[in-house]
């Protein structure tokens, strides 16, 4: 089996679908599946590589638009390399692949996972919209990370029948606190002595709510926030910090090493999740330090962030842009670290048995298979 897959960024870009996809792409390949990648670079150049055993073309890149690179040799790249392979399989929303795979596609089949819909372009969204509808009709099948968002989203809602769950999977091994690990974890939280510490981890977009935990943090007491990621918001949300007089209890990192980020993982106390609208679909992020043993804090969306992070049972939920909510949620942490270690260990016993990186392989798996079969019997 060939399988192509279709997005705007791979590694070493870091973001939870560039992360899923690699896993994808390098998991599969130990299970006999040619698997290859189309991307585009972050730069106007056109380059091939492979990494960790994985064919990687990543076509010059000439502008953005509304945080979608369009490259113009990404176009004529899928109608060559579609020709060669079982399944293309897109991960939506990139709106110039899409176009590119409808226009120029000729794979026998195509499968997408959807991660999210378009939430806050209206005006890109309203000129995507046609060619997304024609890209799920045209699908073999679906795959969606949780089964709250096929009934959440009102595209996957009319093609439900075709949408398969395939939870997101962590690689355990990977989070694994080791000696090397717990020695860095030792050094970061030496800098915030009798602190409990406060995580978050993600690119800093508009809806990732870090302004709300900013204002949060001015009622919370021996508590310290770590913000890790940069983003376009990153200068904003700093002079926000500064201007409510939190920054001796809130720092931002910046872009850390994937080590550094495990390590912190393990250094801190709790990790949060403050998005405010339904761009935030699940938050690989919260599977990542479920599987570190941290306890939780996320918002209610009505999408899968609390499909994961399930209230009471591995965190807490609180209501999206409520500052006082959030503040409340943190210092009940804070005040009772017997309640972290209950929901931490139950959030790394949920990722053990639902979200590991073998259980979304077969699965995946599997969905290629009926993807197949769904071709042969119908065409």
């Amino acid at each position: 089996m060939r399988v192509l897959y279709l997005y705007k960024d791979y590694f070493p870009v870091l973001g939870g679908i560039e992360n899923h996809i690699k896993m994808l792409a390098e998991g599969l390949r130990t299970r006999g599946v040619e698997t290859q990648v189309l991307v585009t670079n972050t730069v106007n150049r056109t380059v091939s590589e492979t990494i960790q055993s994985v064919p990687v073309l990543k076509t010059a890149r000439q502008v953005n638009i509304s945080s979608a690179p369009v490259s113009l040799p990404f176009f004529p790249a899928v109608h060559r390399l579609e020709a060669g392979v079982d399944i293309a399989h897109l991960h939506m929303p990139y709106p110039p692949g899409e176009l590119a795979q409808l226009v120029l596609g000729r794979s026998k089949r195509l499968v997408a996972t959807y991660h999210s819909d378009i939430v806050r372009q209206r005006v890109l969204g309203a000129l995507y919209r046609p060619f997304l509808w024609q890209v799920l009709r045209r699908a073999n099948l679906i795959a969606v990370s949780n089964p709250v968002y096929i009934q959440d989203s009102p595209f996957l809602r009319r093609y439900a029948e075709k949408c398969r769950v395939i939870h997101f999977g962590v690689d355990l091994e990977r989070f694994a606190a080791t000696a090397a690990v717990q020695a860095q974890a030792a050094s970061w939280r030496a800098r915030y002595p009798g602190k409990t510490l406060v995580l978050f981890v993600g690119r800093l977009r508009h809806y990732k709510g870090i302004d709300v935990l900013i204002d949060a943090m001015r009622t919370v007491n021996d508590a310290h926030a770590l913000i890790v990621g940069v983003g376009p918001m990153a200068a904003s949300w700093q002079a926000r910090a500064q201007s409510v007089g939190v920054t001796d209890r809130l720092t931002f990192l910046g872009e850390l090493s994937d080590a550094e980020v495990l390590a912190l993982y393990h250094a801190v106390d709790l990790f949060v999740l403050p998005s405010t609208n339904r761009a935030e679909t699940l938050g690989i992020v919260q599977l990542e330090a479920m599987a570190c043993g941290l306890p939780l804090i996320c918002t209610e969306l009505g999408t899968g962030t609390t499909y994961v992070n399930q209230h009471g049972v591995t965190g807490l939920v609180v209501p999206p842009n409520d500052p006082e909510a959030l503040a409340t949620a943190i210092r009940r942490m804070v005040a009772q670290p017997e309640l972290r270690t209950q929901l931490g260990a139950a959030g790394r016993r949920r990722v053990e048995q639902e979200f590991t990186n073998e259980v979304m392989l077969d699965r995946m798996l599997g969905f290629y298979r009926e993807a197949m079969e769904l071709h042969r019997r119908f065409g």
